[in-house]
């Protein structure tokens, strides 16, 4: 029963159709969705943990940076949202470790199915988480006094810039998951390199309260436009240039990380 559906799949010399590809990485990215039923813990990582975030940057530092925790909000929650973004970007890395380490990655690939969609499936799948976490974010911002002035088109242009940013950075996330040697390592890069480039960028604290020293730096993180961007998008205000530096590094990052990661892939095949 399971030849027939294979065997269409299947062209000349034996290379899987373009369309039954499309199909097999939509399964392998179901397959990634479903294991969250399975495993309580990643919804605490899509679900609580963003929620926390928004509590306590809220309430915690909003009396202190804005005066109230309602007008703090309305700076800092895209920033949370960007934060956030970059974290879960390196679930993709320990997911993908740890299917290689315990040999699922590879015996996925040695089924007749196109060699990229466990791959890809497993992008498509932390995309989609990412829009729920986005999304509850910003629902949970709302409860809280949160408002989004640019009307639907702003919400929508923000939408689409961050999972454009965090399809990029899926690909720094595959390479890192390809060669590090467990998920703890994961973990390390991520708290070592995601932690100081959120915090030194614009998105909880404005830039021209920094050292000067600082703001050089600030002013070229690419944290620092994406929380721009978003929040400009959301706000209602004039985002042309940061929504062009997001962009100009996201291309940048996948210009360099597709190659260096794909390669990273192919080689266990040999």
């Amino acid at each position: 029963m399971t030849t027939v559906p294979i065997a269409e799949g299947l062209g000349r010399g034996g290379r899987v159709r373009a369309t039954a590809a499309v199909r097999q990485t939509a399964t392998m990215a179901w397959r990634s969705l479903v294991s969250v039923k399975h495993n309580p813990l990643e919804l605490v990582d899509y679900s609580i943990t963003p929620i926390m975030f928004v509590f306590l940057f809220t309430y915690v530092f909003g009396g202190q940076m804005a005066g109230t925790p309602k007008e703090y909000l309305q700076y800092a929650l895209a920033g949370i949202i960007v934060q956030n973004t970059l974290f879960m970007s390196m679930y993709t890395a320990m997911s993908l470790n740890t299917d290689l380490t315990k040999g699922v990655f590879d015996r996925l690939r040695s089924l007749p199915i196109a060699r990229s969609a466990p791959l890809f499936g497993r992008i498509a799948a932390d995309l989609a988480k990412q829009l729920w976490a986005m999304l509850l974010m910003l629902g949970l911002g709302f409860l809280l006094g949160f408002r989004i002035h640019g009307g639907p088109a702003g919400f929508l242009g923000a939408t689409l810039l961050l999972l454009t940013f965090a399809a990029a950075m899926a690909w720094t996330a595959v390479l890192i998951g390809m060669l590090a040697g467990d998920a703890e390592k994961v973990q390390v890069f991520a708290f070592t390199f995601i932690f100081p480039i959120t915090f030194t960028s614009s998105a909880f604290a404005r830039v021209d309260t920094m050292p000067g020293w600082l703001q050089a730096w600030v002013n070229v993180n690419p944290v620092t436009h994406l929380s721009d961007a978003f929040r400009g998008l959301l706000d209602g205000t004039p985002v042309g240039r940061p929504v062009l530096w997001s962009l100009v590094w996201a291309a940048g990052i996948a210009a360099v990380f597709i190659p260096l990661a794909m390669r990273a892939y192919r080689s266990r095949d040999k």
